[in-house]
C-alpha cells in the first residue's frame, strides 16, 4: 500500500476503549502514546488488539501548539 502521508509511525497497541459507535485506540510509539479515534467497525476490519503492531498514519495540514 502507497500513501501520501508523511508522518507513519510504527507502535503497538496499548489499549482499545470502545465506545457505543467509535472506539480510542491508543499506540505505543517509542515510549510515546498516540491516540486515534476510529470506528467500531473499522477496529473490526483491521483486527487489531491489545498487544499487536499497527501504524499511526498522521495527515494533517495544522498543528496547533499552546502554552499556558
Amino acid at each position: 500500500m502507497k500513501l501520501s502521508a508523511r508522518n507513519i509511525l510504527k507502535g503497538t497497541v496499548i489499549d482499545i476503549a470502545r465506545g457505543a459507535v467509535t472506539s480510542h485506540v491508543r499506540l505505543d510509539i517509542g515510549g510515546m502514546t498516540v491516540t486515534s479515534s476510529i470506528t467500531n467497525e473499522a477496529v473490526e476490519e483491521l483486527g487489531r488488539k491489545k498487544g499487536m503492531q499497527a501504524y499511526a498514519v498522521i495527515k494533517a495540514s495544522d498543528v496547533m501548539v499552546a502554552v499556558d
